[in-house]
């Protein structure tokens, strides 16, 4: 099993579940289920799994990952021991509904942009269960963009901050780094946007630009004929309510952290028989 799950196990139990283990019989053997109280995405029916089975109980899954949930549909059914069931039951619940809330919002913003631009998700994910926001923002149809730091270089403010000025960072970046590392840069003006594509970074990410700034942005590059040179990322105060302002502008990736910093759980719960 995933070291991070053990260690998630480990925290919940403590030297023991003293309620469980106070009033069951360490040999009772039940079954239980465990069914959706929203509608959305389901996300994390195979980290659940391994959870459960970490103790020997046997998981049968209803639904996949991916699949569309309905409020009182049927997730998984379990057989095994109760304290063991019971042990495992608030870390996998809360995992699942983390995981399948990322991914229904995820999936939201996909079926809103309607194969027009990439969305994609952020590094602003829970400490220490970064790579299942992840998941789930995959398992919703959204990009990850990176897990780690080592995925590719991305200069933000604070590395301009230091070194002066953004395209003095991105020349450093095209002379430090391998060319198997893309290089994608932050700005926050029209002027650094286009000296950045005309240095040809891979990506340029325009931040917290309005729908307004962002099509000046785009019709300069096209001016000037240099499109092709970078993908043009925008980031920063888009949501539901004003993302369809900025699909249509030319775009090619639109990274949205809400989808990880602040989408809301599905509730989920499971019952025994």
């Amino acid at each position: 099993m995933d070291k991070i799950l053990e260690y998630m196990l480990e925290e919940d139990e403590g030297f023991g579940d003293v309620t469980s283990n106070s009033v069951i019989d360490k040999n009772e053997e039940v079954n239980a289920y465990i069914v959706s109280k929203d509608d959305g995405i389901l996300a994390g029916i195979g980290v659940a799994k391994q959870l459960f089975e970490s103790k020997d109980v046997r998981v049968i899954f209803h639904l996949n990952d991916g699949c569309g949930i309905k409020k009182g549909d049927l997730l998984m059914s379990l057989r095994g021991n109760a304290r063991d069931i019971l042990l495992v039951e608030r870390t996998a619940l809360n995992l699942l509904m983390r995981m399948s809330g990322v991914a229904s919002a995820a999936n939201q913003y996909v079926n809103l942009v309607d194969g027009k631009v990439i969305i994609a998700g952020t590094r602003k994910t829970q400490p220490a269960i970064g790579k299942f926001d992840k998941m789930a923002l995959e398992i919703g149809g959204a990009d990850t963009h990176r897990f780690s730091l080592d995925d590719m270089v991305l200069i933000k403010d604070n590395h301009i901050a230091v070194v002066g000025s953004p395209i003095k960072a991105l020349k450093k970046a095209q002379e430090n780094v391998s060319f198997s590392k893309k290089i994608e840069i932050e700005v926050e003006s029209l002027e650094d946007a286009i000296l950045c594509v005309e240095n040809k970074a891979d990506i340029v990410m325009l931040d917290n630009m309005d729908a307004l700034a962002v099509s000046e942005v785009i019709k300069e590059l096209k001016n000037r004929n240099i499109c092709n040179n970078s993908l043009i990322e925008i980031s920063g105060g888009i949501n539901q309510d004003n993302i369809l302002d900025y699909v249509d502008l030319g775009v090619d990736i639109i990274s949205i952290g809400a989808l990880t910093h602040s989408s809301r759980s599905l509730d989920f719960s499971l019952k025994i028989k």
